[in-house]
C-alpha cells in the first residue's frame, strides 16, 4: 500500500473506533483480518496513524474545526507527521486507493492557519472536558505539562528478571535493539519510542524472553514494585495481582526467599501467571483464585500487603489512547467505590507492624489521595508514612523525582519521571 492508501484505511478504522466505541486494538486487528493484502508496515503505519490521533484528538480537531475521522486522520498525518497539504494532494492523486481530494478549507487548516493559542487548556492538554477540572485541581500550575506529556509516544521498558539472569547479560542480548539503561530502575532498559512509520521490536521472540531473563514492564510500573521493599523471607500479598507483573518483580526483588500470594477478583486475568512465574523462574508466587474465602489462611499474617486497585487508567493514556475517551464520570464513581472496598477488605491481611501499600495507575486525586485519606479516617490503627522517604532511600536524591500534592504520597508521570503514570501511598498497620 501507498501512503494514500494507508491513509484512507486509517480513517476507516477510526471510524469504527469513534462512532462504535470499538477499543483501538480491536478495531485494527478486525481491518487486518478483513484486508488481507496489507502487509505488516501497512499495519504498522496504519496503527500508528491511529494512536497518534487519538492522543491528540482535542487539539487536532481544534485546528481542524471537526472532529470527524477524516479530519482527525488528515490532521495528523499534517500537524504530527508534518505533511504538507501540497504533499497530501500529490499523494491522493497519485493513488487511486487514497481519500478525496483535500477541500480548500482542509488545505488553508493544514497549511497551519489555526492555532492553539486561544484554546482552552483541556483542548490544548487533549483531556476530556469533564475531568479537566479534576486534573487542573491536581496538578495546578503543571497541569497542562502534565497532559501534554501524556500525549507522547511511549517507549518499551524492559525489566531484567534477576531469578534468570544479571543486567549485562540481558544487555548483551538486547544490543542490537539499542537499548539504554532506564533512568531510575536498576533492572530496566529502555528501547525510546519508534518513529513515526515505525515500529517498536518484537523482543518477546528473542531467546532471553523466552528463558525467562527479562520482562515488559513499564518502569513506572518496576518503581513501584521496588518500592515495596520486598524482602527475602517475607510473607507478601498481592491483592489485585491481574497478570502478576509486580508479583514477578516482587519475587525477583526477594531472590525467591519467602511467599508472594497474587490474588485478583478475575480469575482470567490471573491466568497468564502460571506461565509466567514458571518461565521467569518465581518459584514463591502462589497464586490464589477467586472466591475471598479461600484466603482465609492469610488474614492477620501478612508482612506487607499491595493493593494495585482498578482504576481509570489515566496514567496509560500514552499506550492506550482510545481509552482516554471512553472515560465517564459515571466510570470514575464506579472505580472510586472498588477502591474503596478493596481497601476495606485488603487491610484485614496485615499483621501488626504489616506495611500496606496503595497504587493505582490513576494521576486523579479522587482515586488516589482522597481514597487514602479516607481509610485513614475510617482506620486508626493505620497510620500514613512518607512515601517521599522512601523514595529517596530506595533510589536517591540525585535523579528524577515524582510528583507530590502532600508530600506524604508520591505520583509518577510521564512529566516527572518519564515513565507511565502511577500513585504511591504506604500505611502502616500501628496495632490490631
Amino acid at each position: 500500500m501507498k501512503l494514500g492508501g494507508r491513509i484512507q484505511a486509517s480513517i476507516e478504522v477510526l471510524d469504527d473506533i469513534l462512532k462504535r466505541r470499538t477499543p483501538a486494538n480491536m478495531a485494527l486487528r478486525d481491518w487486518g483480518k478483513s484486508n488481507r493484502f496489507a502487509g505488516s508496515k501497512d499495519r504498522t503505519v496504519i496503527g500508528n496513524i491511529v494512536h497518534d490521533a487519538l492522543r491528540q484528538k482535542s487539539s487536532i480537531g481544534w485546528r481542524m474545526n471537526e472532529e470527524s475521522p477524516r479530519a482527525l486522520t488528515l490532521g495528523t498525518v499534517g500537524f504530527v507527521w508534518n505533511y504538507s497539504a501540497d504533499q497530501l494532494s500529490k499523494l491522493f492523486k497519485d493513488d487511486k486507493f487514497s481519500p478525496e481530494a483535500l477541500t480548500s478549507d482542509e488545505i488553508r487548516r493544514l497549511g497551519g492557519t489555526i492555532s492553539l493559542e486561544d484554546a482552552p487548556d483541556w483542548i490544548k492538554g487533549d483531556v476530556p472536558e469533564w475531568l479537566w477540572p479534576a486534573f487542573e485541581n491536581n496538578f495546578g500550575d503543571e497541569a497542562l505539562d502534565e497532559a501534554r506529556a501524556l500525549t507522547q509516544r511511549p517507549p518499551l521498558d524492559i525489566r531484567v528478571n534477576t531469578l534468570r539472569t544479571d543486567k549485562q547479560a540481558a544487555y548483551n542480548a538486547l544490543k542490537a535493539f539499542n537499548v539504554v539503561p532506564m533512568d531510575i530502575s536498576p533492572v530496566g532498559f529502555r528501547l525510546t519510542a519508534a518513529g513515526l512509520e515505525a515500529r517498536l521490536p518484537n523482543v518477546q521472540s528473542e531467546a532471553m524472553y523466552q528463558t525467562g531473563g527479562i520482562e515488559i514492564q513499564d518502569e513506572g510500573s518496576q518503581l513501584v514494585s521496588l518500592l515495596v521493599n520486598a524482602q527475602a523471607g517475607e510473607k507478601v500479598f498481592d491483592y489485585c495481582a491481574g497478570g502478576g507483573g509486580k508479583s514477578l518483580a516482587m519475587a525477583a526483588d526477594m531472590n525467591n526467599q519467602g511467599s508472594v500470594h497474587a490474588f485478583d477478583i478475575d480469575k482470567r486475568r490471573l491466568a497468564p501467571l502460571y506461565q509466567r512465574a514458571m518461565r521467569a523462574g518465581a518459584d514463591i508466587i502462589d497464586v490464589r483464585n477467586p472466591p475471598a474465602a479461600s484466603l482465609s489462611d492469610l488474614i492477620g499474617n501478612m508482612d506487607k500487603v499491595l493493593i494495585d486497585a482498578p482504576c481509570t487508567g489515566v496514567g496509560t493514556w500514552r499506550r492506550k489512547p482510545d481509552a482516554k475517551w471512553r472515560v465517564s464520570e459515571e466510570a470514575l464513581e464506579r472505580r472510586n467505590n472498588e477502591q474503596s472496598k478493596i481497601l476495606r477488605e485488603a487491610h484485614q491481611y496485615l499483621r501488626p507492624g504489616g506495611l500496606l501499600f496503595y497504587v493505582t495507575c490513576s494521576m486523579l486525586a479522587e482515586e488516589n489521595e482522597a481514597q487514602v485519606y479516607g481509610f485513614l479516617e475510617d482506620n486508626e490503627e493505620f497510620e500514613l508514612l512518607s512515601a517521599g522517604e522512601v523514595w529517596e532511600e530506595r533510589f536517591g536524591t540525585d535523579g528524577p523525582k515524582p510528583w507530590s500534592e502532600d508530600g506524604q504520597t508520591v505520583t509518577l508521570t510521564p512529566a516527572s519521571t518519564n515513565t507511565d503514570g502511577f500513585f504511591f501511598a504506604v500505611m502502616e498497620k500501628t496495632k490490631a
